[in-house]
Formats: structure tokens, C-alpha cells, sequence
């Protein structure tokens, strides 16, 4: 089972690991494009105005230009503690156990804008690039990633829940059977509508879930009996579609 995350805007500091390596990443094949989004991010990094611009943050947030412009020679550390936010702190890797941790290294993986997806323990770098972003003399994130990343996605064996948003879910299509899951809540009447605020976090706790069970579920029906054992409600809505209901 491999359970695919959305990233995260904000990114812990620093690091421990050496200066990016592409080749020390997973998912070979999209390297090429990698190099391409590093080297150009690096590049616009010399001129802040034009990085604010194109990344679309303030003035405020000029540290993120400085993350980019040594994106090939800062620190690195595992993609699962590089990432924060609200999902990530939901998730809380720091409480797994030893053998949960060794299971949800084997079970996550991110997607990025610059690295198209990564394994749980791949080494990056903190850096500054959103979905929606247009790379001077590259062109949009998404349409850098969408022939590349789709048939590597598609060729992941096993079975794959989807968690990402939106705006990675448009980076590339995955399998017909890959499982997707929509948080939503339910009022007083049955009615439902999807959940934004809490959403993350509520993916946070079902991917903590599925990244440290001793179950290895390898269909929908197992995955369902996974998740309700762990007391989280969810309802098949379709063939390879879940809903987790909310009472919030």
C-alpha cells in the first residue's frame, strides 16, 4: 500500500543530511525535470522582485527567495520531517514507534512541486515553489509535471490511497483503481458537504492510521475495516471512492 500526500507551504529549517543529490531520490525518471526546476528556481533567486513575483509571496516572506537561491548546497532531511503544517502535525511521525516508523517510511510518499513525488525518506532541501506557480521560461508546475509524472504514477504497483488536493491531484492522473477519499461532514438532517477548514488535519490522522497498521490491506474492503478499527468513520461512495464523515 502506498499512501500518496499533498505537501505543505511552510517547511521545517535546516537539516542534517548533504546538499541535494538527485540521484540519492526515488522515482528516477523524473530527475530530469527536477534539475530543470532546481537550476531555474536557483537562478531566479538572484533577482527577489521578480522571485516574489513568480512564487506570489510578499516582501515579508524574502527568506523563501534565500531557501531557493541554495536549494544545491543547503542541508537536507527526510521528506517526512521536512514537510509541516497542519496535515503534518496531525500525522505526528515523532509518536510513531519504531516499527510504526519503519512502516510509514515504507507507505508515504509526497507529491512537490519540485520533485514531482518523493518517498517518505528521501533527503531534500527546504524550499519555496506552490502548485499553482509559473517558472519564468519554464512554464506552469503543473504542465512541467503532467507528462512525466503520470505514467510514473500509474506504475506503482499495490494499492494506492489518495490523499492529495486538488492542486497536486491536477499534476497527474493516477490508476482507475487507485483509492480517493473526501472528508465531508454530516448535520443533524444527514446532509453533507466537504469539509475545508479541518480537512487536513483529518488526513493527517487517517494517513497516521494507514502508515503504521499492522494490516496490510491490498483492497478496498480491507482498507475500510482498517480505518473504521481505528474508530474513524468512512463510507464507500464508489468503487475506489471513501468518504470520511466528520461530526464537526
Amino acid at each position: 500500500m502506498l499512501v500518496l500526500l499533498p505537501p505543505s507551504e511552510t517547511k521545517a529549517d535546516g537539516g542534517k543530511g548533504p546538499p541535494l543529490d538527485l540521484a540519492a531520490l526515488s522515482f528516477p525518471a523524473l530527475n530530469p525535470v527536477r534539475a530543470k526546476l532546481a537550476d531555474a528556481l536557483a537562478d531566479l533567486a538572484r533577482d527577489v522582485p521578480a522571485s516574489l513575483a513568480a512564487l506570489g509571496i510578499s516582501a515579508r516572506q524574502s527568506e523563501e527567495v534565500t531557501r531557493n537561491a541554495r536549494l544545491w548546497s543547503s542541508p537536507t532531511m527526510p521528506a517526512l520531517s521536512r514537510y509541516t503544517g497542519v496535515l503534518y502535525d496531525a500525522l505526528d511521525v515523532r509518536g510513531f514507534t519504531k516499527a510504526g516508523l519503519a512502516k510509514a517510511q515504507r507507505r508515504l510518499a509526497v507529491t512537490s512541486s519540485l520533485f514531482g513525488v518523493v518517498s517518505a525518506t528521501d533527503p531534500i532541501p527546504a524550499y519555496r515553489l506552490s502548485g499553482g506557480n509559473t517558472v519564468p521560461g519554464l512554464g506552469t508546475v503543473r504542465g512541467l509535471w503532467k507528462p512525466v509524472l503520470e505514467p510514473v504514477l500509474r506504475e506503482i504497483d499495490g494499492l494506492v490511497v489518495d490523499l492529495r488536493s486538488g492542486t497536486y491531484s491536477a499534476f497527474a492522473k493516477l490508476r482507475p483503481d487507485a483509492v480517493t477519499v473526501r472528508v465531508v461532514t454530516e448535520d443533524a438532517h444527514g446532509n453533507r458537504t466537504t469539509v475545508s477548514h479541518f480537512n487536513k488535519a483529518y488526513k493527517g490522522r487517517l494517513a497516521a492510521v494507514l502508515a503504521t497498521t499492522r494490516a496490510e490491506p491490498s483492497t478496498v474492503e480491507q482498507l475500510i475495516r482498517v480505518i473504521a478499527k481505528a474508530g474513524i468513520t468512512v463510507e464507500r461512495t464508489g468503487e475506489h471512492a471513501l468518504e470520511l464523515v466528520t461530526g464537526d
